[in-house]
This record gives C-alpha cells, sequence and structure tokens, in this order.
C-alpha cells in the first residue's frame, strides 16, 4: 500500500517539476522576443530616415555645385579676354578673321532675344558685332559682364546659352595654334563653360525646342528667317526671272547684225562687244536662276521634313 501510493505520488512530482521549470522559460523567451523586434524595428527606421536624408541632399548640392562652377568658368574666360592684347583682334590674318566672323555669327544666330532673355541677348548681340569689327577692348568689356547676367537666368536660357557658347568655341578651336595659343585657352574656356550650362539645365520639351529652331541666313547686320513658305516663294521668284532671261536673251540674239546701222567701225565694234556682254549675262542669269530655284525646292523640302 505505501509503495502503490509512493508510485502515485511519483508522476505528480516529475509532472509540477515539469510545469515548475517549463514556465519560467516561456516567460523569459516571451520577454526577449518584443525587445529584439523592437531594437530591429527602430534599426531600420534609424536608417531609412538616414537614407531619405542624404538622398534629399544630393540635388541640393549637385545644383549649387553646378552653379558655382559655371560661374567660375564664365570668370575663368573673362580672364582669357583680359590677358589679350588691346589690337589683338585686329592683328589676326584674314583667314582667321573669317573664321572670327563665323564664331560671331554661330553666337548670335536665331531668335536669340526669345531663347537667352534680354539681357543675355543683347549682351551677345553686341560681342558678336565686336567679334565681326575685331574690337578686343569692348569684347572684354562685354565677358566681363556674362558672370552676373548668368545667375538670373532660366533653365532654357542657360541651355541656348551653353550651346551658343560650345558652337562658338568650336570655332575658335578652328583657327589652331596662333601666338601663345590665346584663341586656344579662349576655345577651351568657352566650350567647358557651355557644355557646363548645357548639362545644368533641366530637361526641356522637344516640341519647344523644335519650335524655336528656325533656319536663318546673315547678310551682315540682316538676318533673314528662313521658313518653307518663304523658300517656295523664292523659288517661284527665280524661276520667273530666269524666264525672263531667257526672253531677253533670246531676243537680243534674234536681232541680226546686217539690221544694225553704225556711223563708223569704232561704233561696229562697240555695238558687238555690248551685244555680246548682253546674251553673256543674260545667259548667266538665266542658268543661275535655274540653280537658285532648285535649291530653294530642296531647301523647302528639308524644312517641311524637319518640322514634320
Amino acid at each position: 500500500m505505501a509503495s502503490y501510493r509512493l508510485l502515485q505520488l511519483q508522476p505528480l512530482h516529475s509532472l509540477s517539476s515539469t510545469l515548475f521549470f517549463s514556465k519560467p522559460r516561456s516567460h523569459f523567451s516571451s520577454s526577449l522576443k518584443p525587445r529584439n523586434h523592437n531594437l530591429s524595428k527602430s534599426k531600420s527606421l534609424t536608417l531609412k530616415s538616414a537614407l531619405t536624408e542624404s538622398d534629399s541632399s544630393k540635388p541640393l548640392d549637385d545644383d549649387n555645385t553646378t552653379s558655382k562652377s559655371s560661374s567660375l568658368l564664365l570668370q575663368e574666360l573673362s580672364k582669357c579676354f583680359n590677358l589679350l592684347p588691346s589690337d589683338y583682334f585686329q592683328q589676326l590674318p584674314s583667314d582667321l578673321r573669317l573664321d572670327l566672323n563665323d564664331a560671331a555669327f554661330d553666337l548670335s544666330n536665331g531668335p536669340i532675344i526669345n531663347e537667352c532673355g534680354q539681357e543675355l541677348g543683347e549682351t551677345l548681340l553686341n560681342l558678336s558685332r565686336a567679334w565681326e569689327l575685331a574690337d578686343t577692348s569692348t569684347s572684354r568689356s562685354l565677358v566681363e559682364k556674362l558672370p552676373e547676367i548668368e545667375t538670373t537666368l532660366t533653365d532654357s536660357a542657360r541651355s541656348a546659352f551653353g550651346k551658343r557658347l560650345i558652337s562658338a568655341g568650336k570655332r575658335f578651336r578652328g583657327m589652331g595654334q596662333y601666338g601663345q595659343g590665346e584663341l586656344q585657352k579662349i576655345a577651351k574656356a568657352m566650350i567647358a563653360t557651355g557644355e557646363v550650362l548645357f548639362a545644368s539645365s533641366s530637361s526641356v520639351s522637344v516640341s519647344n525646342e523644335s519650335k524655336s529652331e528656325t533656319r536663318m541666313f546673315k547678310f551682315g547686320s540682316l538676318q533673314v528667317a528662313v521658313s518653307p513658305q518663304k523658300a517656295y516663294a523664292g523659288a517661284a521668284i527665280a524661276f520667273v526671272y530666269g524666264i525672263l532671261s531667257w526672253q531677253v536673251s533670246q531676243g537680243i540674239q534674234s536681232i541680226p547684225e546686217s539690221s544694225l546701222q553704225y556711223a563708223n567701225d569704232n561704233a561696229s565694234l562697240l555695238g558687238q562687244s555690248l551685244r555680246g556682254s548682253l546674251l553673256a549675262l543674260f545667259y548667266a542669269s538665266t542658268v543661275l536662276s535655274g540653280f537658285t530655284t532648285a535649291g530653294l525646292l530642296l531647301l523647302a523640302k528639308q524644312l517641311s521634313s524637319e518640322k514634320e
């Protein structure tokens, strides 16, 4: 009987011991899990906020460095012009003077006021005229204004300004080595500045760029915008002029020489030379009118395809 009670008590004792030791384990493990979960959550939130703050600060830093670099590059360009003698452009050879005129054309070509704004557009127009006149001192004073004007430009104006600087800088680079390499220094400064200005501008819609881009022909200080309608009208005028020239030449040739009466031999020689000169003139006008008509028709088709 005593042994039977002992056997009954042993399972109860073992059960109570397992219950006694299992409860603290579950309590200990449950008390640790929430702390680890909260700690990992706080760490992940801290990392996310830090990454967000670093990402948000990057564009501001890039914009600041871009504006600083463009203004510094414009100042370096101004220094390149300040190192030139006052009569540097006037001393250039004739072929380099032509390249300088081409650079002036690339700098001021097209609707510059609409693209670059009133202040910058007028400054670039005056600068291009100074290059055409080989006025070094005026060019120096105008380039000195560019760093201050650049800070007030919009993104589209900055992009157009950069394109013009790149195009004009390539003209300076094509002049080759002259003197102590002043032209190459100007070319490098202009191209570098133009690339930074063009890259720093925000994305401009392609449709706006295609609308603003027009072909321009420059004759001295006169600029003429070319459109498909104007090209077709010019082709029609050239065709009519060619027909008139041909008819006049045929009319002169149809006059027989025997019907002409001259006072003496000198008058006869003068009349024959004048007749030959008129025939050559009107035949040449007919040929040139034909080439002009064909060229304007091709130009009108090209402009129409570009617009489409």
